[in-house]
C-alpha cells in the first residue's frame, strides 16, 4: 500500500474517545454525571492524546433507556445541564483541538415526544403517520421481535385508538416512520441545527433499521433475534441515507459512523464506499457477538482467538480498495474490554489492558476507545438483579423468570456480558464514590476503585493510563499504523495474534500474546530484526523461531 494513492481524512487518522456522560463526572452532587462535569475534566481528556470525542445522548429524555429515548432533539436533558453548558463544553473541546461527535437516535423517539403524543391521540391526527401503526380490526400484527420488551414483541397495543404501534426496542421507544417524507424533513432540519452549532459528526444509532418493509409482511421461519438481519434489509435504507447525505451531510466537514446491526462483509460497501455518498464508517458486531448466545448468554466460543483473528482480519482487509472501517472492543452496550477480551485478575489486569489498547491502536481502521479503559476498569459483576439499571438485563431476567427458565444462569452470564458493566461511574481517585460524585451514584461504583483509578496511575510511568498516552502518540507518529496494509501471521495459533502493517517500504510488526502464560511467536526470519517502538514489558526475548512472549505481552517493532 502506498501513501501516494490514499485519500487522507481527519476522521481516518483520529482516535475516538467515547464519553458516557451519565457516568463520567458529576459536578452538582446529584449522583449523575453531567456536562459541567465533562468541562471540569477537559484537560484530562486532552492529555490522553485523543482527537475526537463521541458523546452519548444528552438530549431531553425521560431516560427509560439512558437517553436513547429522546423526547426533544434540540434541548438538553435536565440531568445533564443546559444548552449553555453544552456550548461551553463544545468550545472547550475545540480550543483543545478535539472534535465532538454526537449520537443520532432517529430509528425511534421517546413515547413522550410531542410527535408521538399527537400520533396516538387519534387516527386522523396529522402526526399519525410519523410512526408505524397496525389497526386492531386487522387482527394480530405480523411477528416482530423487540430487543427490550418483556414479552419479546415489538408491537404494543394502544387502547385509545384501538391499534398497535411498532417498537423494535422498549415500548417507550416507538419507531419513527421514515417512509413519511415529513419525518425525514424534520430529522434533517434537526441535524442542520446541530451542525450549525459546530458539532463535527454523528454516530448513528441502529441506523440500519430505519427502512421498514411495506405492509409489515410475515417472515416465515425467522424468529427472535434472527430478525436483526431482516430489520437491516429494509427496501429504502440506502435511498434514505443517500438523501440524508445530499440534504445534510455533504454540506459540512464532518464524520459519520453507523451503528450497523445486520451489516456484514457482503453488504458493507453499499453503506460506506465513498462513491455511494452515504456514510463514512460502520460498526459491525461480529467480533463482540463471538461467544454469545441469545440474551447474552456466554458460550464456548468466548476467548476463541483463532475465530476472533479470522473475523478481525476479514474486516481489516475488506477496505483495502474502497471504504473505511472501525476498530473497537467495547462501548456503553458491551462489557469492559479487560474483562471480556483480557484477564482482569490482579496478576494480569494491567498488562492485558495494555495489550488490548495496543491492538486497537495498531489495527487498520479508526479506533473507538471507551472511557475508563485507559485505566483498565473492569466489569462490576453485580450479584443481584436489584443492582442493575439496564432495561435489557432487567427485562430479559423477568422474561426468563416468566418462562420458567434459568434466570440465575442469565445473571451469571451478565456478570461477564451485561451492558451495565461498562456504565459504572468513572474511577477518578480513592475518595468517596471514586471521586465521581459527592452523592450516591445513579449506578454502583465498581468495588475495586481504590486499586484502579486515574489519580493512582497519573504519575506512575508504567501505568495503563500512561501507556495509552504513549500509544496515541505512536499512532500519530507512524502513518503505517493508520494507512498501512494489514497482513495476518500465525492464523491458527491459539494464543498469539501477530500481524504486519506495511506502507510503502515501511513494515511494522505487532506481536500480541492473548494468554496468561508465556508462548513463542514463530514468525518468518525476515521479521526477526526490528526496533521496538513500544512494549508493555521491559524485556523482549528473542529465540531462534522468533520471539518468546510473556503473559499478555504486546510488542510493536519497526522491521529493519
Amino acid at each position: 500500500m502506498k501513501i501516494s494513492t490514499i485519500k487522507r481524512e481527519w476522521w481516518k487518522e483520529g482516535v475516538v474517545y467515547q464519553i458516557y456522560p451519565r457516568s463520567f463526572q458529576d459536578s452538582n452532587g446529584d449522583g449523575i454525571g453531567d456536562l459541567r462535569g465533562i468541562i471540569q475534566r477537559l484537560d484530562y481528556i486532552a492529555s490522553l492524546g485523543i482527537d475526537i470525542v463521541w458523546l452519548n445522548p444528552v438530549y431531553q429524555s425521560p431516560n427509560h433507556d439512558n437517553g436513547y429515548d429522546i423526547s426533544d432533539y434540540q434541548n438538553i436533558m435536565d440531568d445533564f445541564g443546559s444548552m449553555e453548558d453544552f456550548d461551553e463544553m463544545l468550545e472547550g473541546f475545540h480550543k483543545r483541538g478535539i472534535k465532538v461527535v454526537m449520537d443520532l437516535v432517529v430509528n425511534h423517539s421517546s413515547s413522550e415526544h410531542k410527535w408521538f403524543k399527537e400520533s396516538r391521540s387519534s387516527r386522523d391526527n396529522p402526526y399519525r403517520d410519523y410512526y408505524h401503526w397496525w389497526p386492531a380490526e386487522n387482527g394480530t400484527p405480523p411477528e416482530r421481535w423487540s430487543f427490550f420488551d418483556e414479552e419479546g414483541s415489538a408491537w404494543a397495543f394502544d387502547e385509545k385508538t384501538n391499534a398497535y404501534y411498532l417498537h423494535y426496542f422498549d415500548k417507550t421507544q416507538p419507531d419513527l416512520n421514515w417512509e413519511n417524507p415529513k419525518v425525514r424533513e424534520e430529522i434533517f432540519d434537526m441535524m442542520h441545527f446541530w451542525f450549525k452549532k459546530g458539532i463535527d459528526g454523528f454516530r448513528m444509532d441502529v441506523i440500519t433499521f430505519i427502512s421498514k418493509h411495506d405492509g409489515y409482511p410475515t417472515f416465515e421461519g425467522v424468529h427472535g433475534d434472527k430478525m436483526i438481519d431482516v430489520y437491516a434489509s429494509g427496501p429504502r435504507l440506502h435511498q434514505y441515507l443517500h438523501e440524508m447525505n445530499r440534504e445534510v451531510l455533504q454540506h459540512y466537514d464532518i464524520m459519520t459512523v453507523a451503528e450497523g446491526p445486520g451489516t456484514n462483509l457482503s453488504n458493507i460497501h453499499d453503506l460506506v464506499d465513498e462513491d455511494r455518498q452515504e456514510l463514512n464508517m460502520n460498526y459491525h458486531f461480529e467480533h463482540v457477538e463471538l461467544g454469545l448466545d441469545a440474551r447474552k448468554i456466554v458460550n464456548s466460543d468466548h476467548r476463541n482467538l483463532v475465530k476472533f483473528k479470522k473475523i478481525m482480519s476479514d474486516w481489516a482487509t475488506a477496505f483495502d480498495q474502497k471504504g473505511w472501517g472501525t476498530q473497537w472492543h467495547t462501548n456503553h452496550d458491551f462489557p469492559r474490554q479487560v474483562s471480556w477480551f483480557g484477564d482482569d485478575t490482579a496478576e494480569h489486569r494491567e498488562q492485558s489492558s495494555k495489550l488490548l489498547s495496543t491492538f486497537l491502536l495498531t489495527m487498520r481502521g479508526t479506533p473507538y476507545y471507551y472511557m475508563g479503559d485507559e485505566i483498565g476498569m473492569t466489569n462490576a459483576k453485580f450479584d443481584s438483579i436489584d443492582d442493575y439499571d439496564d432495561l435489557m438485563t432487567i427485562n430479559w431476567y423477568n422474561l426468563t423468570m416468566a418462562e420458567g427458565g434459568d434466570a440465575q444462569k442469565l445473571l451469571e452470564s451478565h456478570k461477564l456480558s451485561g451492558r451495565d458493566n461498562a456504565r459504572t461511574p468513572f474511577q477518578w481517585d480513592t475518595s468517596e464514590n471514586a471521586g465521581f460524585s459527592s452523592a450516591k451514584p445513579w449506578l454502583k461504583v465498581t468495588d475495586n476503585f481504590k486499586e484502579i483509578n486515574a489519580a493512582e496511575q497519573e504519575n506512575r510511568p508504567d501505568s495503563p493510563l500512561n501507556y495509552f498516552r504513549e500509544l496515541t502518540q505512536l499512532r500519530k507518529d507512524n502513518l503505517a499504523l493508520i494507512y498501512g496494509a494489514y497482513a495476518l501471521l500465525l492464523a491458527e495459533d491459539e494464543n498469539i495474534y501477530a500481524y504486519t502493517r506495511t506502507l510503502d517500504d515501511e513494515v511494522i510488526l505487532v506481536l500480541l500474546n492473548y494468554s496468561s502464560s508465556s508462548h513463542v511467536a514463530e514468525i518468518p526470519n525476515v521479521l526477526h530484526n526490528g526496533d521496538v517502538l513500544i512494549n508493555n514489558f521491559d524485556t523482549l526475548e528473542k529465540v531462534d523461531a522468533g520471539f518468546s512472549l510473556l503473559p499478555w505481552q504486546a510488542v510493536v517493532l519497526k522491521i529493519k
